[in-house]
This record gives structure tokens, C-alpha cells and sequence, in this order.
């Protein structure tokens, strides 16, 4: 069992379904000769060749209508969007064809595709290299939303991803892509979307948080068990569909939830989350719901993203928020 990263991890992934179904192919900005500007499909072009791992022109709307296409006549693509903030151009293909096909053919086609898109900030990118804008693909009926936050879940759905018979969009918590390594089986193995995952057991407080979010939110963990508060940490990892039952679970023990998110705080998750939290646990909360999350502007340059991404300290006051209410 090799110890990998996250972008190991998906590379595994490619590679273990590509040899495994030869109708799994990749395309994209870079992704073959080059490998990817993270380098997730570096050695695929080598081992399956260009009509397998095509390297596609600037064009992320093509790439995407590319990708529906193949899936629509027997391959399963896996395109990548070089970087979460050029995903604009390929939102009239994801929202108007994409999402609607199996609905628009009236089940007669389905679009087995999946949809890289390494996602959010922290790494002190150029403008349009930061956004964190999965509100609005949730918010697309059709298509399942997954957001891996360790290198095991991130094989373990991403082949799930690959073999489901809709199209899935895979964001990728760039900031982590290197940040720590996991044990992850050599061999081939799925982590069912749809299921969250509890990180931490706790008493006191519910945090939810998913992508790189996760581990600022287990910083913050360790702030408050230093001051005797107990935290539980779900982790939705499938966003759309959302497993409601495993944080409505957390909270009817706990009593108090906060939702952590890197996106725009306006109808973002975690307004959806407080909601289903809510209409389902409301006579069981102690203290309302509370949001720590990026703000209602565009994402700031170097200077400014720390202040921009939640940071453990920011959490902290959340928790400490619902626990002195």
C-alpha cells in the first residue's frame, strides 16, 4: 500500500481505469505531452497513447461539448478545465446539454463523463486561477458535484466517478493537492458518491467542511479541544447529492453546527446546508447555525487570500460562537 498525495492519487485513478475499460480516455488543456499543469495525468499520453490522452486547443466549451459527444457514442471521457475560474465558457454546454441529456432523450441516452476541475484557492494564483464556485453547479439539476479532501477518497470517487452513468463534475482542492500524503490500496476500490464521511467524533459542536476546508477545519478542532470543546467534523464529499442524514445526524447529537465553505457566502452550500439543518434538527439546535465562509467579492490577489479563505482562527470564532449563544 503506497503512501500518496492527493494528485497521486487521481493519476492512479486514470491509470487503473484506462487499463481497466479502453473506453476511459482523458482531454484537455496540457494533459498530455505535458502532463497536466499539476501534472495528475503525467505518463497516460506515454502509456496510452494521443488518441487516448488528447491534449485539446484553448477552448473549454469545446472540450466539454467534445467530451458529451464521445459519451453519447460509447466512450467515457474524462475532460479536465485547467483551472476552476475558466469553468464560465463551459457552463452553456454543462447547464444546457450536459446535465439535461438523459432528461432531454427521455432516458434513451445518458452522458457517462466526468469533468476534472481543480478547484479554490490558497495558492496564491493569478486572477481566475482561485474561484470556488460550486453553489452554481449544484444548483444544476442532472449532474452530481463531488469534492474529494484526502488522497484515499480521492481515488475511491473519482473511479466511482468514472464508472457512473452520469456525467459527474470532480473538483479538485488544489491547495492540498500536495499537502500530505495517505495510505491508498494499489489496487482499484470505490468510495460510493453520495456518502459523507465523519472525520473527527464529537460531542459539542458539528463542523461541516469538504475540500481543503476540511483540515483548516480540524486546525480549528484543535484550538477548541484545547478549551475542553468537542467537535464532530462531517465531510459531505459528494455535494450533489448531498447525505442530509449523516450531518442532521451530527446535529441532532450536538446541538450546534457551523458550515465551512471557500465560496461566496451568498446562497452559497452552506446557506443550503443551515436550511436542511433547519426544516430536519431545528427543536434539537442550541444555538442557530453559523457560516464561516469566503466573502461576497471576487477572489483577491496573493496579498489578500489569507484574509479571503477561512483560516482556523476564523473557525474557532464560529465555534465559539454557537457555544456561548
Amino acid at each position: 500500500m503506497a503512501r500518496l498525495t492527493i494528485v497521486q492519487a487521481i493519476q492512479a485513478a486514470l491509470m487503473e481505469e484506462m487499463e481497466r475499460d479502453p473506453s476511459v480516455m482523458v482531454l484537455g488543456e496540457d494533459v498530455g505531452r505535458e502532463g497536466g499543469v499539476f501534472r495528475a495525468t503525467d505518463g497516460l499520453q506515454e502509456k496510452f497513447g494521443p488518441e487516448r490522452v488528447v491534449d485539446t486547443p484553448l477552448a473549454e466549451s469545446g472540450i466539454v461539448g467534445v467530451a458529451l459527444g464521445l459519451a453519447l457514442n460509447g466512450m467515457r471521457p474524462v475532460a479536465e478545465i485547467q483551472f476552476d475560474g475558466f469553468m464560465p465558457p463551459a457552463w452553456d454546454q454543462i447547464i444546457s446539454h450536459v446535465s439535461r441529456i438523459r432528461t432531454r432523450s427521455r432516458g434513451k441516452f445518458s452522458a457517462p463523463l466526468v469533468i476534472r476541475i481543480p478547484y479554490g484557492g490558497g495558492i496564491r494564483a493569478p486572477e481566475h486561477h482561485s474561484e470556488a464556485t460550486e453553489a452554481v453547479l449544484v444548483h444544476t439539476p442532472g449532474i452530481k458535484v463531488v469534492y474529494p479532501s484526502t488522497p484515499y477518497d480521492a481515488k475511491g470517487l473519482l473511479i466511482s466517478a468514472i464508472r457512473d452513468p452520469d456525467p459527474v463534475l470532480f473538483l479538485e482542492p488544489k491547495r492540498i493537492y500536495r499537502a500530505f500524503r495517505q495510505e491508498v490500496p494499489d489496487e482499484p476500490y470505490t468510495v460510493p458518491l453520495g456518502q459523507a464521511r465523519k472525520v473527527r467524533e464529537g460531542s459539542h459542536v458539528t463542523l461541516v467542511a469538504w475540500g481543503a476546508m476540511v483540515r483548516e477545519a480540524e486546525r480549528a478542532s484543535e484550538i477548541a479541544s484545547s478549551k475542553g470543546i468537542e467537535t464532530e467534523i462531517i465531510d459531505p464529499r459528494t455535494l450533489s447529492p448531498l447525505d442530509s442524514e449523516a450531518i442532521v445526524r451530527s446535529v441532532r447529537k450536538t446541538g450546534r453546527a457551523v458550515v465551512v465553505h471557500e465560496g461566496p457566502r451568498t446562497c452559497g452550500m452552506g446557506a443550503e446546508i443551515a436550511a436542511r439543518i433547519q426544516e430536519e434538527a431545528l427543536l434539537h439546535l442550541r444555538a442557530p447555525v453559523v457560516r464561516v465562509t469566503g466573502f461576497d467579492t471576487v477572489v483577491p490577489l496573493a496579498k489578500l487570500e489569507s484574509h479571503y479563505l477561512p483560516s482556523p482562527e476564523r473557525i474557532w470564532r464560529g465555534i465559539r460562537e454557537v457555544m456561548e449563544f
